[in-house]
């Protein structure tokens, strides 16, 4: 398991199954069954539980429990489902608190375009609610829909507007260089996330929780492409119905000079990296990264894998 690959669980009937669910029966006869889907898949994805363990003895620095690893899962359950609420009714059912917000406005208002960056971490689909808040400024985000095909169908029926604005990752690079530009060049919002590199992807190892992680150069590559204003974005999950949308300057342009490429894009990633682990050590259980992101598990079995990350940290 040593590079990420996406396994859509429960195929079609079950995706449109819970879609029905949710939005005939609401939300909270919805969120009662996410306790036996959610045990469900903790029962059945053995390195999905192995990788919850690394990532959890990492960012808690103590022993994991079946307990923690089972509200890892139900809590990426719990935004799998609000994805559907927040596509379908915007976000009336729920509480959305904004940081930075100031900050974003001053970015926009200049007029280039904003590039916002975010990571596996919460809810990226809580960026929506800033549709109600800058009406006027359009958002687009770069995903694969090759990687969840059946999700990607329901949530694209139940927004189809939002579906047609999204940027289609698996088309290749330069078809994404030329769609982020576009929006860009309109003064609108293009969004991607920045922590997860694929097979094929360069890749730098920076210091991430107390060991060399690999993330992707590419989102930085395009980044410094377009030349716009970066802000790193976070749509954290505070259980319930809450989320918090946090926005932080990055930078007011990314330059990677040709003379100085590897030092810079180390600097880049190193500071990205950096940001991430903060809010991974404040917000735990929003890291949704289920797969071994310091390569290092191979074959072990769970209790070995995080008796090596507490030999690994020390801890």
């Amino acid at each position: 398991m040593s590079h990420w690959q996406q396994r859509e669980g429960g195929g079609w009937f079950a995706i449109w199954l819970i879609r029905t669910i949710a939005l005939r029966l609401g939300r909270p006869v919805a969120r009662a069954l996410l306790y036996p889907i959610a045990l469900y898949f903790f029962l059945r994805r053995r390195d999905e539980r192995a990788a919850s363990r690394v990532f959890l003895s990492r960012v808690l620095g103590r022993a994991v429990t079946g307990r923690d690893v089972f509200r890892h899962i139900h809590m990426f359950a719990a935004t799998l489902l609000d994805r559907l609420f927040f596509l379908a009714r915007g976000e009336r059912d729920f509480r959305v608190e904004v940081e930075g917000l100031a900050e974003l406005d001053r970015c926009i208002d200049a007029g280039k375009g904003v590039l916002l960056i975010g990571s596996h971490q919460g809810s990226f689909e809580a960026l929506r609610a800033l549709g109600a808040r800058r009406p006027d400024v359009p958002l687009r985000v770069v995903l694969d829909k090759q990687k969840t095909p059946a999700l990607t169908a329901v949530l694209e029926a139940l927004a189809p507007d939002v579906g047609a604005a999204v940027i289609d990752a698996s088309l290749g690079g330069t078809s994404v260089a030329l769609a982020m530009a576009e929006g860009a060049a309109a003064g609108g919002m293009v969004a991607l996330l920045a922590d997860r590199g694929h097979r094929s992807e360069a890749t730098r190892q920076v210091p991430f929780l107390g060991k060399p992680a690999p993330f992707p150069v590419g989102p930085w590559l395009l980044a410094s492409a377009l030349r716009i204003p970066v802000v790193l974005c976070m749509g954290i999950y505070l259980g319930g119905n809450r989320y918090r949308l946090i926005f932080e300057a990055f930078s007011d342009g990314i330059e990677v000079p040709r003379a100085t490429r590897e030092a810079a894009l180390d600097d880049i990633v190193s500071r990205y990296a950096s940001r991430v682990e903060h809010y991974a050590r404040v917000y735990p259980f929003n890291w949704f990264n289920f797969y071994d992101f310091w390569q290092e598990m191979g074959p072990a079995d769970e209790p070995a894998a995080a008796a090596r990350v507490h030999r690994h940290s020390g801890a």
